[in-house]
């Protein structure tokens, strides 16, 4: 079956369709059902997801089946069945009658990575030690890990072999019952004959894919490799779209691949660099230049002729050049901070939020031919910053941004995802949602080249640090749904606008202060649409319900005193000095996120851009700075109000406040 029915010069950046995610699957507890198996002395069986037809599907597949088909478990296929083997290839598992090469090529990805398969299936379940006929795997769907439980029912033909997904070593079973329970969560095997590698990629990790056309891709194409290889991402390639044969070159014509590996050799000619692929089918190779009968090997030393010719089954080495005329797209993933990603020197931070479009309300439709209405759309603030490089701070910083939507149908073949896309906007400095004026007079410097009709779109940018919005939409006005937008980058701040919520920080900044968020949460849900003019009114609506103890703060707050007079005067003001808890520290990240280092440092001349407002600038930040501090002191007062005009000389809190509001009003401006 092809991995393109209808491709039409376009590339998918996955397709997954069903319902609800993971609200349609029934509530099963593993521990319970097996615990409960074991005391019956039965073994499992799953009503919702029979040993019948009808988990199979209802179209083609159906053709492709024995003439009778049987379902077996492995115990009855095997007389030693074992689950998962540490001592076996990497990459020994092929494929079935289902059309579901997608699946394996991102599969065999993940085995390059034992600790990331671990995540996906839980390698302690075997057929002897608490055995009951059931078992359980972990999917990333819409946002969330989620389990799905199947019982050890597998299809055979007559002659007792598996007719899906099956291993080189015959009493392996671990890659089938992932497949099993990968069509449950699909709705049916049925449901896994098409779709794409980024698709399964997402599926298994979490991860943000980048999906590169290599008819267009740029020179640099081996830096890419390298950088993807060696840093822990997983990749998987597709040949050019057509219908699912075997070519004359070897290869298969609209077909995915797994990338394991790249080389670069010297040969008489010079430098060659070499790509390693998988075929998912565990056989079928390429005829041309460094295919295993080829006569280029002879050119190596026999040292690293032997070195590169120690692969499995499937697997073979072609040239870059060859890799881009035969291949069609790349799809990289790169894999969330939760699973440990990490580039060589460099530490990633994530988040993700979730939102949706109405009718009537947030589903504004795309920008060129919904331009009264596309305002409506959801708006998230971003902020990106450097963490201290040095000269490097105004370097453009790589972000990755991903959209996914929530699947229609039950079936992830039966209905087709809307055509999404986003927009990013720069220099937004308000912490208000703009209104409908903004949008006719700036123009984006990000839009969506084409909108597609995928579960996921996802784009890699280059932005300078600051600020933008981001508008994520539909092809047209008033299409409903689901969605989940993420960002992926070195360090950024990121919450929707005008909403009841808080802002979010990167995973890595988040982890680091754990449980000191409660403040922000309350404020950003009582003040979602504060700007800087705004703040010095919210004291007057805090109470203490969200503060520190107020002794603590004072001692913390009086430190700052001379710092804060003498603000002007010094180009960066140091948190750290005054020892703050990590709650303020990480307000002053919110609030004032692209001049705030993971120091605490508050640098005024990190402010961009600098051209003649730059020194206004300087002295309205300064400003919002120092209301700032008030804000913080005045959000210790015990359940009353703040009264700056007229504070009463008994208040121990008396010195602390007069001596900011002094520096508020002897500011020069």
């Amino acid at each position: 079956m092809s991995l393109w029915p209808s491709f039409r010069g376009r590339w998918k950046l996955g397709r997954k369709d069903s319902t609800g995610g993971s609200s349609q699957l029934p509530k099963q507890d593993y521990e319970a059902l097996q615990e409960r198996c074991l005391r019956d002395s039965c073994l499992f069986e799953d009503d919702s997801f029979p040993a019948t037809l009808s988990s199979i599907g209802s179209g083609p597949l159906l053709r492709k089946l024995p003439r009778r088909l049987q379902w077996r478990r492995p115990p009855e296929l095997h007389s030693n069945p074992q689950f998962y083997s540490a001592k076996g290839k990497r990459l020994d598992l092929c494929q079935g009658v289902v059309g579901d090469c997608w699946f394996l090529a991102a599969l065999q990805a993940l085995t390059l990575h034992r600790d990331i398969l671990s995540q996906v299936v839980p390698l302690n379940q075997s057929f002897t030690e608490k055995y009951a006929g059931i078992f359980q795997f972990w999917f990333w769907h819409f946002g969330k890990w989620v389990p799905v439980v199947i019982d050890d029912r597998l299809p055979v033909n007559e002659a007792g072999q598996l007719v899906f997904v099956s291993s080189t070593y015959k009493n392996l079973f671990w890659g089938a019952l992932l497949e099993k329970a990968y069509a449950k969560l699909s709705g049916s095997y049925e449901d896994l004959q098409l779709g794409q590698v980024s698709e399964a990629l997402v599926d298994f990790t979490g991860g943000v894919t980048v999906t590169i056309n290599l008819a267009e891709v740029p020179g640099n194409l081996w830096d890419i490799l390298t950088r993807a290889t060696y840093s822990r991402t997983l990749i998987g390639c597709q040949t050019h779209s057509g219908k699912e044969r075997v070519l004359e070159n070897g290869l298969v014509g609209g077909h995915a691949y797994t990338l394991t590996g790249i080389r670069k050799v010297t040969w008489k000619h010079g430098p060659e660099y070499l790509v390693k692929l998988r075929n998912p089918w565990g056989k079928v190779e390429w005829k041309g230049d460094w295919s295993d009968s080829s006569s280029t090997w002879e050119l190596l030393s026999p040292k690293e002729k032997i070195l590169l010719l120690r692969k499995d089954d499937g697997e073979f080495w072609m040239t870059l050049q060859d890799f881009k005329a035969h291949f069609m797209l790349l799809v990289i993933c790169k894999l969330t901070p939760g699973l440990l990603s990490q580039e060589v020197g460099q530490k990633w931070a994530y988040t993700m939020r979730e939102g949706r479009w109405e009718k009537g309300t947030t589903a504004g439709g795309r920008m060129k031919s919904s331009r009264d209405t596309f305002w409506k759309n959801p708006q998230f603030l971003l902020s990106v910053w450097r963490p201290q490089e040095g000269k490097k701070l105004q370097m453009p910083c790589r972000v990755l941004v991903s959209l996914l939507q929530k699947p229609r149908h039950r079936h992830r073949n039966q209905k087709l995802h809307f055509a999404i896309g986003f927009y990013v906007f720069r220099d937004y400095e308000d912490q208000r949602r703009l209104p409908r004026g903004f949008f006719w007079k700036n123009a984006p410097v990000s839009w969506p080249k084409e909108f597609l009709t995928e579960k996921e779109v996802s784009q890699e940018l280059w932005l300078e640090p600051g600020t933008y919005l981001i508008v994520p939409c539909t092809s047209e006005a008033r299409q409903e749904s689901e969605f989940v937008l993420r960002v992926l980058s070195r360090k950024h701040v990121f919450y929707e606008i005008g909403s009841n919520s808080s802002a979010v920080f990167s995973k890595e900044t988040g982890d680091q202060n754990r449980g000191q968020d409660e403040l922000f949460t309350k404020l950003f849900e009582k003040h979602p649409e504060t700007n800087a003019a705004q703040r010095q009114k919210i004291p007057n609506h805090l109470t203490s319900s969200i503060a520190d103890d107020d002794s603590t703060l004072l001692r913390r707050l009086e430190p700052c005193l001379p710092s804060l007079r003498t603000l002007h005067m010094a180009p960066e003001w140091s948190l750290a000095d005054t020892n703050p808890c990590p709650t303020h520290l990480l307000f002053f990240r919110t609030m004032c996120p692209a001049i705030t280092s993971s120091a605490g440092k508050i640098s005024l001349l990190q402010i961009s851009p600098l051209d003649g407002q730059c020194a206004k600038r300087k002295v309205k930040i300064a400003l919002d700075l120092l209301r700032l501090a008030l804000l913080l002191v005045a959000t210790t007062l015990s359940q009353q109000r703040c009264n700056l005009t007229r504070p009463k000389q008994s208040d121990s809190r008396v010195g602390v406040l007069t001596s900011i509001q002094y520096s508020l009003h002897s500011y020069p401006t």
